[in-house]
């Protein structure tokens, strides 16, 4: 059974409330999840006018639709988000206009209970979508980041793969890159049954370069390593020497963890890795889903606008998957 396959199988008959802020103003999100509600993955929660929507598929009157101008939750969000935001500069009168904002008014109800997850920005941008959740639903002490996950066929592997962060941050310092690791790991064990084996890649492979970079995937490899003994790590590498066992063994002393078959990809910086990933996509016979949020209190991702239907389908199967994840995230 291949991966997609795979996933949406672990996420049938979910009852988990996935709400979803640009169903009244884009197709693919309405055609997602009429295909979300068929297959059972989740119990969608469309934010838009009911009548409007309804008119546009009457399909959609078996789904639960609320209208930000008209819901009794309205109040009560607005409320929640003034005391979420009062001590930033936010006012009562802020508030109540940024509640009929459908990223904020979506994130307030997972926030608050309502929904358990958020999908969103096919028709926005990541600064869009995701700005409600870095200041509403951000852990204390700690930082946000994502992944993408990587899945298909292409002759060099046939199990899924991550990359990141591919999405959020710019440049992540020698302390922030072992927790990005450790968090793509451990978000790679609930969706594959393959070891994880992770490399901090670079433009060099254990000191051909020495540079700035080099030693920054070094030392963030190093700490990592000394936090995570029992999962298989390299670096500084070249994405030749972490994939392919035979460039591996000519570039690499003894003594390493693997030789080739890295799956959980970490990056320098956001400028390479979503250059990569997107490459990938369009050039390979690979398959890019994400970027996918992790470190939020609850889960609320991302998609690229120029996503299909079916990257909707997934996402959200991934994101029904976070729900489910009984871990409380130690970072």
């Amino acid at each position: 059974m291949n991966f997609c396959k795979q996933l949406l199988k672990l996420t049938k008959n979910s009852n988990k409330k996935i709400v979803f802020p640009e169903a009244s103003f884009s197709d693919r999100t309405v055609q997602a999840v009429l295909k979300l509600k068929k297959l059972g993955i989740c119990e969608p929660v469309l934010i838009g006018d009911e009548s409007s929507l309804i008119m546009q598929n009457k399909k959609l009157g078996k789904f639960g639709i609320i209208n930000p101008k008209t819901s009794q939750l309205t109040e009560m969000l607005t409320q929640n988000l003034f005391e979420a935001r009062k001590d930033k500069g936010l006012t009562i009168e802020d508030a109540q206009k940024l509640i009929l904002n459908p990223h904020y008014f979506a994130t307030m109800l997972v926030k608050c209970g309502y929904a358990d997850g958020m999908v969103g920005g096919a028709e926005v941008s990541t600064k869009d979508n995701l700005k409600p959740a870095l200041q509403l639903l951000k852990k204390e002490d700690s930082f946000v980041n994502s992944y993408t996950l990587i899945i298909g066929e292409n002759g060099l592997t046939n199990n899924p793969f991550i990359m990141t962060d591919c999405g959020l941050i710019e440049n992540p310092s020698i302390e922030q890159l072992p927790i990005i690791a450790k968090r793509a790991v451990d978000e790679f064990k609930i969706l594959s049954n393959v070891e994880p084996k992770v490399a901090f890649l670079s433009y060099s492979t254990y000191g051909s370069a020495n540079s700035e970079i080099t030693q920054k995937m070094s030392k963030s490899q190093e700490i990592f390593k000394l936090n995570n003994k029992d999962i298989k790590s390299i670096g500084e590498v070249q994405l030749d020497s972490a994939l392919l066992k035979n460039v591996a063994s000519l570039k690499m002393g003894e003594g390493k963890d693997f030789y080739g078959g890295a799956n959980v990809l970490v990056f320098p910086e956001l400028n390479s890795a979503n250059i990569c990933y997107k490459a990938i996509s369009y050039f390979g016979k690979l398959y890019a889903i994400g970027p996918i949020t992790v470190g939020l209190k609850k889960p609320v991702n991302d998609l690229s606008r120029g996503a299909t239907v079916m990257d909707i389908v997934y996402l959200t199967a991934i994101t029904v998957l976070q729900c489910k994840k009984e871990k409380e995230w130690k970072y």
